[in-house]
């Protein structure tokens, strides 16, 4: 049962302005910042994290005029922020950030800040608000109250800097079955992505074959908890072809880090089909792009993985390439769209 919510808070919602970022930047660099009291969402997505006290170090391109940022304002001060990105092509809404200093308003100004987001996805026509945190702070349970519903759970896992495997010849990449995604693979990667995720999921996230089709920059399925981190980095996919027939047997895909945040690699596989093959030849692919010389060469950093507990033993493929479970992290999401029963043809009946 979850509980009343706390203390009311007194301020105000607005949304924000371009005088706010200041100090908003700070407010978010202190509700990150290890051992602090703040409530944020609790997501181990970089260091420094993608927040807006970050906004200063990344292309301004990345935050696009389509997203949204409110504030909370009290006595003059920002206490709270709440950051979402849209997906103006699906009309679904993702919450990035949501802090509030520490207080004992700190939970009414966050659960204000949600509503004041599903208020406005509302009258702009949103179909799906998601949202992934850590369980902490009361994350999930505030999301519950603002009518969320929590659908699955994902395990972080991190590779530190350091030596990554040699990267495949095209030869050996032949020979394993795994090349470059193409828009044509679209049928193929649903198919794969149905195969690889519980039906009740994939009703909740409603990928169509166009969403497969979208790859590049704009290509941000399959959905994960670190999502948001792929606007800052470029985007490559390579699928596994099947063995035994036409069709995918898995898809690793990877986010090549711009700025200071972590490498990203995403595998999705078939039931029963081994993925090593996948992790090893991504990480070598990493390698390389990190590697760039003549002035495109990036940072040496980190490498992260989001796996769903579903999807197992996935997670224990990407352990054995030397990564470890850093978080737990929980998916929520709320649905406007009403259901109704399609019409269909039933016995008639005899009198």
């Amino acid at each position: 049962m979850i509980g009343m919510r706390p203390q009311r808070a007194a301020g105000k919602v607005r949304a924000a302005r371009i005088t706010d970022l200041a100090a908003l930047g700070e407010l978010s660099r202190l509700c990150q910042s290890d051992g602090s009291d703040a409530r944020t969402l609790g997501l181990p997505v970089s260091s420094p994290s993608i927040g807006m006290f970050s906004l200063f170090r990344l292309p301004l391109a990345a935050f696009r005029p389509h997203d949204l940022l409110y504030v909370y304002e009290d006595a003059g001060h920002v206490a709270g922020l709440v950051r979402v990105e849209r997906e103006n092509w699906r009309d679904d809404w993702t919450v990035v950030e949501l802090d509030a200093i520490a207080s004992p308003a700190a939970g009414d100004v966050r659960f204000r800040l949600v509503g004041q987001v599903l208020r406005e996805g509302a009258r702009r026509g949103a179909t799906r608000f998601h949202v992934a945190c850590s369980d902490v702070h009361d994350n999930v349970e505030l999301f519950m109250q603002a009518g969320f519903a929590r659908y699955g759970q994902e395990v972080v896992l991190y590779r530190p800097p350091g030596s990554l495997p040699e990267t495949w010849s095209d030869s050996r990449a032949l020979e394993a079955g795994i090349r470059g995604a193409r828009p044509a693979d679209a049928a193929a990667l649903m198919s794969l992505y149905e195969s690889a995720t519980p039906a009740p999921v994939r009703r909740l996230e409603a990928f169509r074959i166009p969403d497969w089709e979208r790859q590049g920059s704009q290509w941000r399925v399959p959905r994960s908890s670190l999502a948001p981190i792929l606007r800052f980095a470029d985007i490559e996919g390579y699928v596994l072809e099947s063995g035994s027939g036409p069709g995918l047997d898995g898809l690793v895909q990877l986010g090549l880090a711009r700025e200071e945040q972590p490498h990203y690699i995403r595998v999705l596989v078939r039931p029963g089909v081994d993925a090593t093959s996948l992790v090893e030849f991504g990480l070598g692919v990493v390698a390389a792009r990190a590697g760039r010389p003549s002035g495109d060469a990036r940072p040496e950093r980190g490498i992260i993985a989001p796996v769903r507990t579903y999807e197992s033993p996935v997670d224990r493929r990407i352990e054995a390439a030397g990564f470890d479970a850093i978080a737990n992290v929980t998916l929520l999401m709320k649905e406007t769209l009403v259901r109704i029963a399609e019409p269909a043809l039933v016995p008639a009946g005899v009198r």
